[in-house]
């Protein structure tokens, strides 16, 4: 374990100098028993041994002194080493990583490993190294005074050792996947249990209120037995160390009073070593335990390093930077670049997203991306920022391959906007201030008035000042969008990435954030996710996907004049706005809105409601 948690910090961790430490305590704790030989042997000649009395005196000071420095030290190792440096290497690392390392239950694996796992490293060098260690060294130094006094007692002691090692590794080899089991249970049952709290609301509206509970019940039980199980078979081999370490006692206490009554040991001699056989076993019957503690820590090293061997995106040798090109007239000009995808093949897994894709953004234009669900919308505004690497193809900015780019500069040039937003807990201005930390209060409110985030602030009773609550819970979707569009346009990065950034607002604001976008494309390379039609309608190009292609690219009025999906969808969009459900339809005749319906899930796009 020590070798390992040096190698993951690249550093010494400082426990094996804690090990050495703590190995004193356990010495001088025996050698302290062992001062008890000459004293006993001496009080029943009749003599005081003050000597042996103040070397033993010296000794047990000596030995608490150790054992409160050593400690010490252990707590701020266990505080450095074990948790503020790792907790740092795991938070570097992991913005590193590509964001498809965090698929599944990668992120409460982070979670998990910053809290349970690195808390239970931060208790290995003050209180479960320190225990172990003591538990070792002390019964061998009592095993050698005793032998110093009779080697056959001695023998007794070694006797049960091999057996109690092979119990200790099988306490070690049970208890991990038991541990691993037992959190799957509890996440089992935390899942059914907030199953059934969020069901509350269905289940009540439909008088059903005891629907749910057998399932949680049978979860219950069946999280209830195989925790009794789970403890059965790790309590087995435990009981069956402590048991070896009684034994040993009444074994030493045996030969003991048999070597006394047959004269081969002396009467203080054989007291002697009855004290010394409690303190062998004393600590020896809790190193049982301790391997317990030992599992629990591999299991967290084991989780760390699983985290820290993940495999960053490759960062160039000689990063290169972009070229901005100048955008708009004399009068209002400004500096932006381009974004163009070349060919772009990528897929999860084995599951194909995007083949041969190829468009260009040029600076100051409006991009809108159309298509169904799964057409790979979202996955090109993240390859953009590269969440991932394409598996074919290239995606450029201002004419530079994303992977030829340092992490640092390409973060720099995009401000992204997701649909569904998470806002920390902190106030409205901190949270729209996170997006450029260097920002006037003049930039953050004139942001907040292009994101609309003015009107809301205005409302609140504390303004800017009002907290939004964990994930931005006290906030409404629209507002917590208008939150985050503000925080993006603050960064004032060249490239903006708008995924159904107006999703969560209602007609009249998004008609007004999307003037904003707009406004303020000019100098920027905004590509756009969207589905209402009023907001793709504005875009300066619309790129049609379906299938991972492209399917047709154009302004809206000349994808309206080609024969394609987007001309289909308008056109029964625009037959469908005086359709009324008083319309006679024969029986055999397929209803116009089915047919709208079609259309429209097929491209992805909401029909605005007309009245």
């Amino acid at each position: 374990m020590i070798g390992r948690t040096d190698a993951l910090l690249d550093r010494p961790s400082g426990l094996r100098g804690l090990v050495v430490g703590y190995s004193i305590v356990g010495v001088t704790q025996g050698l302290v028993f062992g001062a008890l030989v000459p004293i006993l042997r001496s009080l029943f000649d009749g003599k005081v041994p003050v000597g042996w009395i103040v070397i033993a005196a010296v000794g047990a000071a000596a030995s608490g002194a150790a054992l409160i420095v050593t400690s010490n030290v252990g707590f701020y190792v266990g505080i450095d080493a074990m948790t503020d440096a790792l907790m740092r290497k795991i938070g570097a690392h992991v913005t590193t990583l590509p964001l498809g390392w965090f698929t599944g239950p990668r992120a409460g694996q982070v979670s998990a490993i910053m809290s349970t796992s690195l808390q239970n490293l931060m208790s290995v060098p003050s209180v479960f190294l320190q225990q172990l260690t003591v538990a070792v060294t002390t019964p061998a130094t009592v095993v050698i005074v005793t032998a110093f006094v009779d080697w056959r007692v001695a023998a007794v002691m070694i006797l049960p050792i091999p057996l109690l090692y092979f119990f200790f590794r099988r306490i070690k080899t049970i208890v991990g996947p038991e541990h691993d089991r037992e959190e799957r249970i509890h996440t089992e049952v935390s899942e059914r249990v907030l199953e059934f709290a969020r069901l509350q609301p269905v289940l009540r509206a439909s008088g059903r209120l005891t629907d749910g509970w057998d399932e949680l019940n049978r979860t219950i039980d069946a999280s209830r037995v195989s925790t009794r199980a789970s403890l059965d078979r790790q309590n087995a081999p435990l009981a069956r160390f402590v048991a070896t370490v009684g034994l040993t006692l009444v074994l030493v206490l045996v030969v003991t009073t048999y070597l006394a009554l047959g004269g081969e040991l002396q009467t203080a001699d054989a007291v002697v070593v009855m004290l010394l056989a409690v303190r062998f076993v004393e600590p020896l019957s809790l190193l049982g335990a301790y391997a317990s503690g030992l599992r629990l820590a591999d299991t967290a090293l084991d989780s760390v390093t699983a985290v820290l061997d993940a495999e960053p995106l490759p960062e160039p040798a000689y990063p290169k930077e972009p070229s901005p090109v100048s955008v708009g007239d004399s009068a209002g000009s400004a500096v932006g670049v381009s974004v163009e995808f070349d060919s772009v093949t990528f897929g999860y897994d084995e599951r194909p997203v995007l083949r041969e894709v190829s468009f260009r953004c040029e600076p100051g234009t409006v991009t809108a991306l159309v298509g169904p669900s799964g057409s790979g919308k979202s996955t090109l505004t993240r390859l953009v920022a590269r969440f991932w690497d394409t598996d074919d193809g290239a995606v450029r900015i201002g004419g530079v391959d994303v992977r030829d780019m340092a992490s640092s500069s390409l973060a720099s040039m995009i401000a992204m906007v997701f649909q569904n937003v998470y806002l920390f807990d902190a106030t409205i201005l901190e949270n729209v201030r996170l997006g450029n930390p260097t920002a006037s209060d003049a930039e953050i409110h004139a942001a907040a008035r292009a994101a609309r985030l003015d009107s809301v602030v205005a409302e609140l009773p504390e303004g800017w000042n009002t907290r939004v609550g964990e994930g931005g819970a006290l906030l409404s979707g629209g507002q917590r969008q208008r939150v985050s569009i503000a925080r993006a346009l603050v960064r004032n990065a060249p490239i903006v990435l708008l995924d159904e950034a107006t999703a969560a607002l209602d007609a009249e604001n998004e008609a007004a954030v999307g003037a904003a976008i707009r406004e303020l494309s000019t100098g920027r390379t905004v590509i756009v996710i969207a589905h209402r039609l009023e907001t793709v309608r504005g875009a300066d190009r619309i790129v049609v996907l379906g299938d991972g292609t492209v399917e047709d690219i154009g302004t809206h009025d000349e994808l309206i004049g080609r024969d394609g999906l987007y001309s289909s969808f308008f056109r029964d969009r625009t037959d469908a706005a005086g359709w009324t459900l008083n319309n006679k339809k024969s029986q055999n005749e397929k209803p116009r809105n089915e047919e709208v319906t079609v259309t429209q899930q097929k491209l992805g796009i909401e029909q605005e409601n007309n009245g």
